[in-house]
């Protein structure tokens, strides 16, 4: 079990004040990793940050919008002028606008691709760089089963996350030769605030989801957690380039 351990690491995950990325957040500090945690919500993070310590691990709190380069290169320098370097990136920062696909304003599109995909590509970036000029690192994108199956009224939210997807292999193979190992998990329907917010205007979302994963439920957060550690640590180390789903068996489901 001591290879998935991660006692004297550091991990940068974003989006990580509320939903998936929080759980992640606190998996991870639970596993010894100390964290440096980034979002567009100070507040959050800050509880966040105190769960962690709680858990014995050190804590930093960055406010990072993943679409500004300016900002993305400000967070990862604080992360290594403060623990020295990164050993983990959880590019977990995304989004989704909900409407059929005539009716899509080219704002909306161009909105969720800049979150969920060019703000995965900038901070894997920047934070690559930093891993190959470490020798090493785990970058985990956070993809979805949304990547390879049709979710309707989802067309910016499924492109976006089948871009990411691809991105993950592409950077797996350019980067493997550095030490440096790249891959996604693909959850499906999980019970965050986004989640909860369709659930809340579609009464019948969450039955219509219910029936349609074998396991006849929705994911809590916490359930992504045990994915994430294997994939962060030495447990993982001859694993590249894949997209791990968390699904409940929904991309093995057939008629």
């Amino acid at each position: 079990m001591k290879q998935f351990d991660l006692s004297g690491t550091t991990a940068l995950v974003t989006g990580a004040g509320r939903g998936i990325g929080r759980s992640l957040a606190l998996g991870l500090a639970e596993a010894g990793s100390n964290l440096v945690l980034c979002s567009r919500s100070r507040g959050e993070l800050e509880a966040v940050a105190a769960d962690a310590e709680a858990l014995g691990v050190q804590a930093a709190v960055v406010t990072c919008d993943v679409t500004d380069p300016a900002q993305v290169d400000a967070a990862v320098d604080a992360a290594v002028e403060r623990f020295g370097g990164i050993q983990v990136l959880i590019n977990n920062a995304g989004l989704t606008v909900k409407k059929p696909a005539e009716e899509l304003p080219l704002e909306d599109w161009q909105h969720v691709i800049n979150v969920n995909l060019t703000g995965v590509f900038l901070v894997a970036q920047r934070v690559g760089r930093q891993m190959i000029r470490q020798g090493g690192g785990s970058i985990i994108n956070i993809s979805s089963i949304a990547a390879t199956t049709a979710l309707t009224g989802s067309l910016a939210y499924c492109a976006s996350k089948g871009g990411v997807q691809m991105l993950t292999r592409v950077l797996a193979v350019e980067w493997a030769p550095h030490g440096v190992r790249v891959n996604a998990l693909a959850p499906a329907y999980t019970e965050t605030p986004l989640v909860r917010a369709l659930t809340e205007t579609r009464p019948d979302f969450a039955d219509r989801v219910q029936q349609r994963t074998p396991m006849g439920r929705m994911a809590r957060p916490e359930e992504m957690v045990g994915t994430a550690v294997f994939l962060a640590s030495a447990a993982s180390s001859y694993v590249t380039g894949e997209t791990v789903h968390v699904d409940g068996g929904w991309t093995a489901h057939g008629l």
